[in-house]
């Protein structure tokens, strides 16, 4: 493996991983490889899909060691119509004294009534980002996206709870056709690009790197279709933030919708006339259906009220005022990558295997 920190740096704020799996940022410290399913069930429709979702999560619940991640979205919400009546389900909520954030426990609290589940909410601070985040910086080898310390503190709730495995309604969208943006048009490779990457490093570091590794597999005549990009790249760097931050508090990530894959070319008209993952939205429709599917909302997380008055970074890798302009969600990376510098400078002291 060879140490490349600027290319991992590069790469990191492109696709929030290291594309070039032989590239690392440190000796000793080589990006942690996560399990990804060999076989998966093919799906050509929602009855297909709503079978295998189902087998799947009453598999994980077999001995009564599982629990629930429940949002406010449909996807999280058909698994909770599998679980088994008086099971738990958390639901992540960030908290910031004095400010209004979003909330999805009042819709998850909705979903869990309906389902005869007991609801938990685990409230997320800034302290928990500071507390976690080496750590899972450290387990895996690299910076982390900010929904991990969320993920975690929730997994070591559960586990801390008696369970042994946490459930997940992640990669429905990069499967199904969730991702109405990326999906919204045909794109030109450097269009896609340009629209994809988090965080240009040309306007973060002082030596960018042009990391194309994770976008070159996928141009075909000047194209890059962003459903086979989302579904077969994307959907790992997705899932290796559930896997990492489980894997720390000792509680397995369960995916049922990695389980699967779309076996049909996805239906671009149904998706840009409004019908996003069409198929779930079938499933959800069929186990709810007097409920209005709740609009798509990300995985709740408070960078913008966090970072409202961070003045950016001041290692000499980025450039000054680079974070002027940007979101909560990109300033995150830029926070995280130099707190990540800082730490390989110290050889992660005082980092151990739970908190810093």
């Amino acid at each position: 493996m060879t140490v490349d920190r600027e290319y991992c740096m590069s790469s990191f704020l492109t696709y929030r991983v290291i594309a070039d799996p032989e590239r690392c940022f440190a000796e000793g410290l080589p990006p942690r490889k996560f399990p990804f399913p060999q076989k998966r069930l093919p799906v050509k429709d929602s009855s297909t899909l709503k079978s295998e979702l189902e087998r799947a999560t009453r598999d994980a619940c077999k001995d009564g060691k599982a629990a629930l991640a429940l949002s406010g979205g449909i996807d999280s919400a058909i698994l909770a119509k599998f679980m088994p009546k008086g099971s738990t389900a958390y639901t992540f909520r960030c908290v910031v004294p004095g400010q209004q954030v979003t909330d999805e426990s009042p819709a998850a609290a909705r979903f869990a009534e309906e389902c005869g589940l007991i609801h938990k909410v685990v409230d997320i601070t800034w302290e928990d980002m500071l507390a976690l985040t080496p750590a899972l910086m450290k387990r895996r080898g690299a910076p982390i996206h900010s929904i991990e310390v969320q993920i975690c503190k929730a997994a070591m709730q559960a586990k801390q709870d008696g369970f042994e495995r946490l459930i997940f309604g992640e990669t429905a969208d990069v499967n199904y056709g969730g991702q109405d943006g990326l999906l919204s048009q045909d794109w030109l490779a450097g269009d896609f690009i340009e629209r994809y990457t988090y965080v240009k490093p040309w306007k973060a570091l002082t030596h960018p790197r042009l990391a194309l590794e994770g976008f070159a597999p996928f141009i075909r005549d000047g194209h890059i279709d962003p459903h086979t990009f989302n579904s077969t790249f994307y959907i790992r760097e997705s899932t290796t933030s559930y896997f990492n931050a489980c894997g720390l508090a000792d509680c397995e990530a369960v995916i049922p919708f990695l389980g699967t894959y779309l076996a049909v070319p996805l239906d671009y008209a149904r998706v840009r006339g409004g019908e996003s993952k069409y198929l779930v939205r079938e499933v959800f429709k069929s186990l709810y259906p007097d409920f209005v599917a709740p609009p798509k909302l990300p995985m709740p997380r408070a960078t913008n009220e966090w970072f409202k008055d961070w003045k950016g970074p001041v290692r000499p890798e980025f450039l000054p005022h680079c974070t002027d302009n940007m979101t909560g969600d990109q300033k995150w990376l830029v926070y995280c990558l130099e707190m990540f510098l800082n730490l390989l400078d110290s050889g992660f002291e005082g980092v151990q295997n739970g908190v810093l």
